[in-house]
């Protein structure tokens, strides 16, 4: 069965991957070619030039690319996938985009023939190595049902949460709740050093309760170590904000606490931190209160 990834970044890279040792033949793309040629080298599969070059054929096509304009730039056009898209083939967008885009997809891809998938991603760069990411999905059932052969090869978790869209409906909520609890984090863990606790005491006490969390017990020792050159970046961050803010208010929904920690991450890039890991939150904090090592 044949496979195509378009999109070798810090996420499709590594999933990419977990395909070809599944016994998937698969062929990948990247915007910078020489990114291909280094996968290929590495785990064999075949590479091509274009998109659409890349999609000839295959019974699954996978992106995982940037943004909106990333993903119509891959989608449409002489070299994009749709205008070489196998009669049959499910297209998943593992992206994090908006949801009218994914409706977008959705009748263009059918449009060719085809089936999609929304389908953005949780859990990191490490859940991504390790094949153990959880997918939000946005199709038809029966769709879902034929792609779990694939999707099952990176992603332990994945729920179809309704039609097209719904994907990435879900993964803006998820977003939201990442970006508040790393802020509730930032701030337990600020007034800890202002107090004198020790770190690690703390979050041993403090993560076996009712309080604990992904990101306190994940995060809590290189946020206190001011180390932030890892994990998902603030730029993106703001980018998955961004989409949640101009949906929720298309949709009348009010988001003060997420619009503020939008803007909190925006004093984060001011500092020089947009490819930080979004804990750094806390930095913020230390630098309002003297404590940043420059």
């Amino acid at each position: 069965m044949k496979c195509t990834f378009i999109g070798l970044g810090v996420m499709g890279y590594p999933m990419a991957r977990h395909l070809q040792h599944a016994g998937f033949d698969v062929c990948v793309y990247n915007r910078t070619e020489t990114k291909a040629e280094q996968w290929v080298s590495e785990y064999q599969g075949r590479s091509a030039e274009t998109p659409a070059a890349a999609a000839k054929d295959s019974d699954f096509v996978m992106v995982c690319v940037g943004n909106d304009d990333d993903v119509r730039s891959v989608f449409y056009g002489n070299d994009g996938l749709l205008n070489n898209l196998k009669q049959g083939a499910i297209v998943i967008d593992h992206t994090t985009a908006s949801a009218e885009l994914a409706k977008e997809l959705d009748l263009a891809v059918r449009e060719k023939g085809g089936e999609f998938l929304d389908a953005p991603v949780s859990g990191g760069q490490a859940g991504a190595e390790n094949g153990v990411m959880t997918t939000m999905v946005g199709g038809e059932q029966e769709t879902f049902d034929k792609a779990e052969k694939v999707l099952k090869c990176y992603a332990k978790t994945r729920v179809l949460m309704g039609p097209a869209g719904s994907g990435q409906l879900a993964k803006m909520v998820n977003q939201i709740c990442i970006a508040n609890v790393v802020q509730g984090v930032s701030e337990g863990l600020h007034l800890a050093r202002k107090v004198g606790l020790d770190p690690d005491r703390l979050v041993e006490a403090v993560n076996a309760g009712s309080a604990g969390s992904w990101q306190l017990a994940n995060r809590y020792r290189t946020m206190w170590d001011q180390e932030y050159e890892h994990g998902f970046a603030v730029n993106w961050m703001r980018k998955d904000l961004g989409i949640a803010l101009k949906e929720a208010e298309r949709r009348g929904a009010a988001l003060p606490v997420t619009a503020l920690l939008d803007q909190f991450y925006g004093e984060v890039q001011a500092m020089g931190g947009g490819r930080w890991d979004t804990s750094s939150l806390l930095a913020r904090l230390d630098k309002l209160a003297g404590d940043w090592k420059d």
